[in-house]
């Protein structure tokens, strides 16, 4: 019986930390949380962090350094910019996902409203890299 009560112990410890582990549905969210954060505080390198090497656009030739370019391009052209995501749909397929969502985008020179904007229907594509969510892929089409 002394044996078995550590042995219970155990399994009970390890029970819990296997419960307690954040399901891959919300860290993607949570991934796509900081990526939005990261745009909006004019942050190219924290965004870039959540983009695998291997990323690939919409647009043949359109890559991981294509992306960074064009993020680094908005910001110049905008003091201010905004994000707002609308409902995320997240599908997941082990060791991949896929994550779908509405995207509106502004920017302009930081006054009371938004120069430019558009809605944009994304589609983004996940794998996990060393235990966290990587984008992959995406493609987007404007409303």
């Amino acid at each position: 019986m002394r044996l078995a009560l550590p042995i219970l112990a155990a399994l009970l410890v390890l029970t819990v930390a296997a419960c307690s582990r954040t399901p891959d549905e919300t860290r993607i969210r949570e991934t796509i949380a900081a990526m939005e954060s990261a745009v909006e505080t004019r942050n190219p390198r924290d965004f870039m962090a959540h983009v695998a090497e291997d990323f690939a656009g919409q647009e043949a030739g359109f890559d991981r350094p294509s992306l960074h370019n064009l993020l680094r391009a908005q910001f110049l052209r905008n003091e201010s910019v905004g994000v707002l995501i609308g409902p995320i749909e997240v599908t997941i397929q082990a060791p991949r996902a896929t994550a779908t969502m509405t995207v509106t985008l502004s920017g302009g020179a930081g006054g009371l409203l938004p120069e430019r904007g558009a809605i944009y229907d994304v589609e983004t594509g996940w794998k996990q890299v060393g235990g966290d969510w990587q984008c992959i892929s995406a493609s987007w089409r404007q409303r």
